[in-house]
C-alpha cells in the first residue's frame, strides 16, 4: 500500500470547506457529500466510485478537481471489449520493426565471424531484451497516470460499460497504485493519482471493486442547488428566468419519462433562453425548445400535454402570477 504520509497531490487539503471553495473556483458547485468524498479520498488515498444518472456532473467533477489542484487530467473512456493494451500500455511495433531491420543489416558485425552458435544466440538474445525495454513502450492512460511525477487526476469514465475481466484487471492499480508489466517489472506511482471511476449503473459492479473505493452517489439536485449551478454556468442570467427554468425542470423530473432531463440539459436550456432574449417562459416557447431538455419523442409527447400547467407553476415560482 502507498505510504499514508505520502501526499496524493502537491496541495494538502486541510478541510472539507477548502474543497468546497476550491471546486467552486473551478466552476463546480458541490454539495457537502461531494466535497467530503474528495477530502476523504485525498487523505485515505482511496479511489472514488461516482454513481448516478447521466448528466449530473460526474465527469465534470474529475475535470474540476484537476483544474483546481492544477494537476493533469488523464481520462480513460471505458467500453465493451476494452483491454490491457488500450488501457495500460502497448509496444511500439513500428519502432521495433525498424530496429529489427537495422539489426538484420548489422547481424554479421553483431555476432562476429569467430563466434560459435551458443555465443551468437546469447548476443542476439540481449538485443531481443532491448526491443522489449522502456524505450519501446507506449504508455496508455493507466500507466501515464502512475508515472506523473507530481500526481494526476485519473478519470475512469463509465466503468460499467467495460467487461468484468477488465474490472478485475483494475484491482491491483486501485489497491496499491502499481501495475506489473511482465517484460519490465512493477511500476509504482511516486505520487498516487486521485482516481474517480464513474458509473451510470447500466450493470452491477463487482464487490471487489466496490470494496476498494469510496462510494459517492450524485443525484439530481434540489431547486436551490440547481439554481446555483445554472447561475455559475450561465453568468448574467435573469434571476426570474432562472427560477422559472429550474422550477419547470424540477416538475418535469416528477413525470413518468424514459429519460429525465439532467443538469447538463438544464444548462443548455438556460443558454437557449438567454440566446433568445427571454425573461418569461411562455407555452409556445417552451414547446418549441422542449427538445433541448427531452431526447425521446415519446417523452416530448407526454410532457407536451402538461406544458401549460407546468409553465404556469414555473411562473408562479418566480412571483410572476
Amino acid at each position: 500500500m502507498p505510504n499514508a504520509d505520502h501526499p496524493i497531490a502537491a496541495r494538502q487539503l486541510t478541510s472539507i470547506e477548502e474543497v468546497d471553495q476550491g471546486l467552486s473556483t473551478a466552476g463546480y458547485i458541490a454539495n457537502r457529500q461531494i466535497s467530503t468524498a474528495i477530502y476523504l479520498a485525498h487523505h485515505l488515498q482511496k479511489p472514488i466510485l461516482v454513481e448516478g444518472p447521466a448528466g449530473v456532473g460526474k465527469t465534470e467533477l474529475a475535470k474540476s478537481v484537476a483544474a483546481w489542484l492544477e494537476l493533469p487530467l488523464i481520462r480513460m473512456q471505458c467500453y465493451e471489449g476494452l483491454d490491457e493494451s488500450k488501457a495500460l500500455y502497448e509496444w511500439k511495433y513500428g519502432k521495433q520493426l525498424l530496429y529489427t531491420q537495422i539489426l538484420k543489416d548489422k547481424i554479421g558485425s553483431v555476432i562476429g565471424e569467430s563466434d560459435n552458435l551458443a555465443v551468437s544466440l546469447d548476443k542476439l538474445h540481449a538485443f531481443g531484451d532491448i526491443f522489449f525495454s522502456r524505450n519501446f513502450l507506449e504508455p496508455r492512460p493507466l500507466l501515464r497516470a502512475l508515472e506523473q511525477p507530481a500526481g494526476a487526476v485519473l478519470l475512469i469514465d463509465e466503468i460499467d460499460k467495460s467487461d468484468q475481466e477488465f474490472e478485475a484487471f483494475l484491482l491491483e492499480i486501485l489497491s496499491d497504485y502499481q501495475v506489473t508489466v511482465p517484460e519490465i517489472g512493477t511500476v509504482s506511482a511516486q505520487v498516487p493519482p486521485i482516481v474517480l471511476l464513474t458509473s451510470n449503473s447500466t450493470r452491477d459492479l463487482g464487490d471487489a471493486l466496490k470494496r476498494r473505493c469510496l462510494h459517492l452517489h450524485i443525484g439530481f439536485p434540489d431547486d436551490r442547488l440547481e439554481e446555483r449551478i445554472i447561475a455559475s454556468r450561465v453568468p448574467g442570467i435573469d434571476k426570474r428566468l432562472l427560477k422559472q427554468l429550474v422550477s419547470f425542470v424540477q416538475q418535469l423530473r416528477s413525470l413518468d419519462l424514459k429519460k429525465l432531463p439532467s443538469v447538463s440539459e438544464t444548462i443548455d436550456w438556460a443558454k437557449v433562453m438567454v440566446l433568445l432574449h427571454t425573461t418569461v417562459l411562455d407555452v409556445g416557447l417552451v414547446r418549441d425548445t422542449l427538445n433541448v431538455l427531452l431526447k425521446f419523442e415519446a417523452d416530448i409527447e407526454a410532457a407536451d400535454k402538461q406544458i401549460a400547467g407546468l409553465t404556469h407553476k414555473a411562473q408562479g415560482a418566480a412571483g410572476l402570477v
